[in-house]
């Protein structure tokens, strides 16, 4: 089993998508040329509290919900499941930083049980989230053609993954990536400073009084010092990552999506201003950074990705 078919080389038929964050879980069937089927779609929370019983049991209804919307002449080519990590490749099993009580669960198997109570047996293949993102910026979305690719998402966590001349790298284990758990701040992580909650949960500390990423998109937007402060120290310490991880990798261009992303219209560029001024070399300052061209959908369509590339 590959993590991905090479370049060249794509299935026709549908694939069944599956992608597990820190706040939602969802599927979908996708197609051959990347479109997720609309009925097919549907979601169920998560969130720190989550347990393998509650994921088993929420795999299990959106795997059924989306089955149930293939046509009966479709062929199903398998499963490509994205999930937040670190990852166990070869066993499919999950440890989610943001899932501490689901660590050690069996994503893998549980999506391929519930094909099979949904009436398909078929084979599954586990990546992680952000290595799914990456594939699928690079098949349909804003990286298209670049030579070295890094696909992040700013959102509950922070994650990304690498694509070279079209081909995800997954790395030893299945974890190449994981941006978000570099260190920022001294003992702090990427994560721990620019994600959402953390980003609000520092605005706090300074006086203000919200309570969601919503709601310093809204405040900052209003003139609220504080709230726009926030957004700019999750910014800039992204920018600094990435031109860290340019540096290492050589990068031509960075596509970054997830929620809080969209916190403030310029976020991308204030990324990318962090980058340019941060880097040290010529070819590192060149890197460019770009806002997602798939959206909410690209995690479903990398995951599929997995399975019809």
């Amino acid at each position: 089993m590959t993590d991905a078919a090479a370049p060249g080389h794509p299935q026709t038929g549908l694939a069944l998508a599956v992608d597990v964050g820190g706040t939602k879980l969802e599927a979908a069937l996708v197609a051959a040329d990347g479109r997720v089927v609309p009925s097919s779609r549907s979601r169920r929370p998560t969130g720190p509290d989550a347990t393998p019983e509650s994921l088993r049991l929420a795999v299990a209804e959106v795997v059924a919900h989306a089955l149930a919307a293939r046509d009966g002449d479709a062929v199903l080519v398998g499963a490509g499941v994205g999930s937040a990590g670190p990852i166990d490749r070869e066993r499919g099993l999950i440890h989610p930083v943001n899932m501490p009580h689901a660590r050690g669960f069996d994503l893998r198997a549980a999506v391929a049980d519930g094909a099979v109570a949904a009436g398909a047996s078929i084979s599954t293949v586990l990546a992680h989230d952000g290595g799914c993102l990456a594939l699928a910026e690079s098949w349909l979305g804003a990286t298209q053609g670049a030579h070295t690719s890094l696909s992040i998402v700013v959102s509950t966590g922070v994650g990304g993954g690498f694509v070279v001349d079209g081909r995800y790298l997954p790395g030893a284990s299945g974890n190449a990536g994981h941006l978000g758990q570099v260190h920022a701040d001294g003992a702090l992580t990427l994560e721990q400073v620019a994600s959402g909650p953390a980003s609000v949960a520092w605005a706090r500390t300074q006086g203000w009084s919200g309570e969601r990423g919503e709601d310093l998109a809204r405040d900052a937007a209003a003139g609220d010092r504080i709230a726009r402060a926030a957004i700019e120290r999750s910014a800039r310490a992204v920018g600094e990552a990435l031109a860290d991880a340019s540096t290492l990798v050589d990068l031509e261009v960075v596509a970054i999506g997830g929620g809080f992303s969209r916190v403030a219209d310029d976020y991308v560029e204030l990324v990318q201003e962090a980058l340019t001024a941060t880097a040290v070399h010529d070819y590192s300052r060149r890197t460019r950074v770009v806002r997602s061209g798939l959206g909410d959908e690209g995690p479903l369509i990398g995951a599929a990705a997995l399975v019809l590339r």
